[in-house]
């Protein structure tokens, strides 16, 4: 059965705090928060006094996906705020295996992030290092998006990799999931979804994270 992290970008952001404690009251097994720096992605979104605010409400896990350029800098400070779990992009930063040091560093979970671009061998060299790879599977920076199904071979692939090495890495998947898609991750597999619109545009997001679950049981 795949954990499933709801992503408050589709969130009440008038309601956080209830829309996160559903979640949890769900059974989610994680928060997926989706930091954007308007450069990396051209959207805006939370920070770590976001992170730091949600602490204290929830005994969830915290995973904060940064979408912003040299993350490195930033590190220290999510970490400082609450993150469980910071996941930097390949893509975003020349220093990809420093940053990940330093969120080590930090006694955080440390995740690398691919783009649906960016090949498996950009990130081969660090999979020993992290605690969970995330495959995009959309362009990273806006919800909603239809999932691209080229990805569920990538997956695939990584999951070959995670298995002849011995791994124990986490493979979460972010972008376009639903009932449908989760499976096809799932089967390849991943072992984290991040689904945001298809849990909070839904009059019963409680049940949509059930969904998710039953679908992969």
């Amino acid at each position: 059965m795949i954990k499933v992290a709801p992503s408050i970008l589709s969130a009440d952001f008038a309601n956080l705090q209830r829309d996160v404690q559903m979640a949890e009251n769900a059974g989610a097994d994680a928060l997926h928060i989706d930091v954007m720096d308007g450069q990396f992605v051209p959207n805006l979104s939370f920070g770590m006094s976001t992170v730091a605010d949600l602490r204290p409400v929830t005994s969830l896990m915290l995973d904060c996906h940064l979408m912003i350029m040299d993350p490195e800098r930033f590190v220290g400070q999510f970490a400082k705020a609450g993150a469980d779990l910071i996941g930097v992009h390949v893509e975003s930063t020349r220093h990809i295996y420093h940053a990940l040091q330093l969120i080590k560093d930090a006694g955080v979970k440390a995740e690398v992030v691919a783009n649906p671009g960016t090949p498996l061998g950009m990130i081969s060299e660090l999979l020993p290092l992290v605690d969970q790879v995330l495959i995009m599977t959309v362009n990273p920076g806006f919800g909603g998006q239809h999932f691209l199904d080229q990805m569920v071979a990538k997956i695939a692939a990584l999951n070959e990799l995670k298995q002849q090495h011995g791994y124990q890495f986490e493979i979460e998947v972010d972008g376009g999931i639903n009932d449908q898609t989760v499976k096809a991750c799932y089967d390849a597999g991943a072992t984290v979804a991040v689904a945001g619109s298809y849990v909070y545009d839904s009059a019963d997001p409680a049940q949509r994270i059930q969904d998710l679950k039953v679908a992969t049981n």
